[in-house]
């Protein structure tokens, strides 16, 4: 019954789609592209460079400002080129004129340092820069927005990278190459955000759903490894995101509707057109659905979000940029709730984030630039949760966390075969912990006593950093790169030292290696309640990584990457030696637990084979094909070694779209992963006690049955007079596949359960822009 009412869901919305189709197109008309195109380097405009929409007569060249425009484009997915003489071709995919609006394309060039260098100039689809040749992957705005199986969440979007672990369906996690949620950063014009989701985990990256709408993101970078000096304090990755400006040239509105909540946008030129402005607010609604109507459940957890930037063009040479990002989330299941949903545990969530920030971008002539930015991090957390077997309290939190930070980035032309990264930040840290972690049996059958921390915590970190590019042929690319990071709880600096080669055999193939040491402090939220705390060092990776990538076509890439991690002095409790403790970050959710005692002598180590075939959406087809095979170990105090728990072994994804005219667009992705390991109940003992007991002979010994899901998205543009309309309809777990999350102890009925992942979900959108 529940699939008929989905059939005849689909093929209303179908119907209503086509008949509507025509007069739509009709009364469209053309819209307008423009942008700057500067050099790489420095910023600098480009005089004279040729733009041309491909398979149109449509084009321009930049004029002595590096700007270009043109006018009376019809509505469409366009192809941009980009050409200079001196410089690399870059071709853009996914250029989406709307009728009667501006679409705003800057692009930087890099130069070629001789002549003789032609030779290997290609079409310019994929763009890798001279700093960050392998290990990284990069989303434009549109690859961002049509993503399947997204949600409008960007962290999601990133899932179909081979890099990445299937954990759950119902969490954002990023596990990238063996590593943990607590290992990754994020960046938001040139500002360090620590976390971007909604319901975050504490101390980590990970939460529910992102908090940044995707309608303001420009590009997206994403580092899975070997990433430059710049970035540090964290051992896995960084995604580092750009915000579009506002349209600095007339007002625009948009209006969202979708699954989720609602909200709009709304940009606009300021200051006599010198600069811009920038507003979106977005607002769930499943708390007024479930207090409105009776749809048979109390559980719904309500959430918001606000993103603005400000952007003031000073003069030619220097610009500010304001940035402002607010979230709330709120949820209060009662146990009867929590019984009837298989949830772990229940209780009441207030949380709220924010970031504030000013970036100083200044350009010095032929030199090169830099980005200085000062900016404020907030978290609060208002936390209760009880154990849904016997409603006993597990942990009551209430923090306060804030970061000031001052970052400075200067990117240097040297010469022709020399260039240079150098900065540093200085980040001041305030927490206040009042949390109470109630006493418990550990899943080993073991007592551990409660704990109650009540403290203020203050410590700042300083790092310096530099990256030398060098290019001693053509065909070769040396990176250097150094860092020092200095952090007062441990009075203790760790330096960084970083290399990475990239050889071009020719215009199709190329190859690229590199190696460095990653170090990571650990969260405050952790070192509050641990006696021993001072005492530790800081969590260290060291990567080897080697990367093949060849040219199938002008717009197709195959590349293979194999790297190698091993991780030191993570930490172990001597109380619990078996379990690896960062773990507990996903299958105990947070840092909820007492560990007392902590000594920092966790191993652990990652390695895998990752390969990859992307298409670019050149025509009417764009596709990503993915295989990764890994094996990710941890060492535990009794020198022991059992496998993580996010170790799937093999991930293999296949996402794709095909868009048959300008106004239609059909995508999939279907992902397939190993199971991961768990250690099983020791039955007789669970029984017993009647509680969840582990068999400490068999740590993850177990897996889960394999996972694999198909996600699949249409959309439909209407393109009126200067209005657009946006549907889409997404339908995820398509074949409804019955995923597990975990395995629990049923206390009610004395026995093992289980709680599965996402089941079939239909998730519509509507965008209007106007």
């Amino acid at each position: 019954m529940q699939y008929k009412k989905v059939r005849i869901y689909l093929v209303l919305i179908f119907s209503t789609l086509f008949n509507y189709s025509v007069p739509a197109q009709s009364e469209s008309s053309g819209g307008t592209i423009q942008g700057k195109l500067v050099d790489q380097e420095t910023l600098q405009p480009l005089i004279g460079a040729n733009i041309v929409l491909l398979n149109t007569i449509h084009g321009a060249s930049t004029d002595l400002k590096g700007e270009f425009i043109i006018e009376n484009v019809p509505p469409d997915n366009y192809t941009i080129e980009f050409n200079y003489l001196g410089y690399r071709k870059v071709t853009r995919t996914d250029i989406i004129v709307r009728p009667g609006r501006i679409t705003y394309v800057d692009e930087e060039l890099a130069s070629l340092p001789l002549a003789s260098e032609s030779v290997i100039v290609t079409a310019g689809y994929f763009e890798r820069t001279a700093e960050n040749p392998l290990s990284v992957s990069g989303f434009s705005r549109e690859e961002i927005r049509r993503a399947p199986g997204s949600a409008g969440d960007i962290s999601r979007i990133i899932l179909g990278l081979p890099a990445l672990a299937k954990v759950d369906d119902q969490s954002n996690n990023l596990i990238v190459r063996g590593g943990s949620p607590l290992e990754n950063t994020f960046y938001l014009d040139n500002m360090e955000i620590p976390n971007i989701n909604h319901f975050p985990v504490q101390g980590a990256s990970g939460g529910a759903i992102g908090i940044l709408n995707v309608d303001l993101i420009e590009d997206v970078s994403f580092y899975t490894g070997g990433f430059p000096a710049i970035y540090g304090d964290k051992l896995s990755s960084v995604m580092d995101i750009s915000l579009r400006d506002g349209n600095h040239e007339e007002h625009d509105f948009q209006i969202d509707l979708n699954f989720a909540g609602f909200g709009g946008v709304a940009e606009g030129p300021v200051f006599k057109r010198n600069g811009s402005w920038l507003l979106t607010i977005r607002r769930s609604y499943l708390d007024m659905l479930v207090n409105a109507v009776n749809v048979g459940t109390t559980m719904a957890p309500s959430y918001g979000d606000l993103q603005s930037k400000l952007v003031v063009n000073l003069n030619a040479s220097h610009r500010l940029s304001f940035l402002g990002v607010l979230a709330d989330e709120h949820n209060n299941p009662d146990r009867q709730t929590a019984i009837e949903n298989d949830m772990i545990f229940y209780g009441n969530q207030d949380n709220y984030q924010g970031m504030g920030g000013l970036n100083w971008r200044a350009l010095w002539g032929n030199c090169g630039y830099s980005n200085t930015s000062l900016s404020l991090n907030s978290s609060i957390y208002r936390e209760d949760f009880y154990e849904t077997g016997s409603g006993d309290l597990m942990s009551r939190n209430r923090s306060e966390e804030y970061q000031l930070t001052f970052r400075n980035v200067t990117h240097l032309k040297l010469s022709k075969k020399f260039s240079a990264d150098l900065g540093g930040e200085f980040r001041y840290l305030k927490s206040y912990y009042n949390n109470l972690y109630a006493a418990y049996f550990d899943v080993f059958g073991n007592m551990v006593p409660p704990l109650e921390v009540d403290r203020q915590m203050y410590a700042s970190k300083a790092n310096a950093f530099s990256n030398i590019a060098f290019r001693p042929i053509p065909r070769i690319n040396i990176n250097f790169g150094m860092r020092a990071d200095y952090f007062s709880y441990y009075d203790n600096t760790s330096f960084s030292p970083r290399i990475s080669i990239s050889y071009r055999v020719s215009a199709r193939m190329a190859f690229h290696a590199s190696t460095g040491i990653f170090h990571q402090n650990l969260p405050l939220v952790f070192l509050a309640g641990i006696r021993t705390s001072d005492k530790l060092s800081d969590l260290r990776a060291i990567h080897y990584i080697a990367g093949w990538e060849y040219l199938l076509t002008e717009n197709t890439r195959f590349t293979a990457e194999v790297y190698m991690k091993k991780y030191a002095h993570f930490p172990l409790d001597p109380f619990q030696p078996g379990i690896f403790l960062l773990d507990e970050l996903y299958y105990r959710q947070g840092f909820r637990y007492n560990h007392d005692v902590i000594i920092d002598l966790g191993r652990a180590y990652a390695r895998g084979l990752e390969l990859m075939i992307q298409k670019k959406l050149a025509r009417n087809l764009y596709g990503l094909a993915s295989l990764s095979v890994s094996k990710t170990r941890y060492q535990d105090l009794n020198n022991s070694w059992y496998d993580r728990i996010y170790d799937n072994r093999i991930v293999f994804g296949i996402e794709g779209g095909y868009k048959p005219s300008k106004n239609w667009e059909f995508s999939i992705r279907w992902i397939y992963a190993g199971g991961r390991p768990y250690t099983p109940f020791d039955l007789e003992q669970s029984r017993n006690e009647n509680r969840a007991i582990l068999d400490t002979n068999n740590i993850n010994q177990e897996r889960y049955p394999d996972y694999h899901s198909l996600n699949v998205r249409f959309d439909r543009r209407f393109q009126f007079n200067r209005t657009n309309l946006i549907f889409y309809m997404s339908i995820w777990n398509a074949y409804n596949r019955k995923n597990i999350s975990t395995y629990y102890w049923n206390q009610d009925k004395n026995q093992p359960d289980t709680v599965y992942q996402f089941g079939l979900l239909p998730i519509f959108g509507l965008e209007y822009e106007f």
